[in-house]
């Protein structure tokens, strides 16, 4: 007879559900597969809530980063453009002196504390 691990069970048990029902599961459908399993009530309540709270976290977490990433990319994308002219312009004038090494590092130093800064802000 075979054995299996809790985690086993689990990942078995939800490729079943899976497979039977592509859908979602009712309050009433949780409640009985629950019940078939052992798992009380308030153990079935406290889990539920337990989920809904992780994947508000998670929810807030994607937004914050998403707005984060609205503040950085326009400077990016300036910092990306104007720099790439100046290293072309820099190639073609003048190939022997690299000075458009000094507006890219101390451009990329202010791009790099405006991250760190918009990355330390609290949501």
């Amino acid at each position: 007879m075979t054995s299996f691990r809790s985690e086993d069970v689990q990942q078995i048990l939800q490729r079943a559900m899976a497979d039977q029902q592509k859908d979602e599961f009712s309050e009433q459908q949780l409640q009985e597969m629950a019940a078939e399993l052992g798992i009380s009530f308030i153990s079935l309540q406290t889990a539920q809530q337990q989920w809904q709270q992780e994947k508000e976290i998670i929810k807030r977490r994607q937004r914050s980063n998403a707005h984060r990433l609205q503040k950085i990319k326009p400077h990016l994308i300036s910092y990306l453009v104007v720099n790439l002219f100046l290293i072309v312009l820099n190639l073609t004038t003048s190939p022997s002196y690299f000075w458009a090494i000094y507006p890219l590092l101390g451009w990329g130093l202010g791009l790099g504390i405006h991250i760190i800064s918009i990355y330390l802000q609290k949501d």
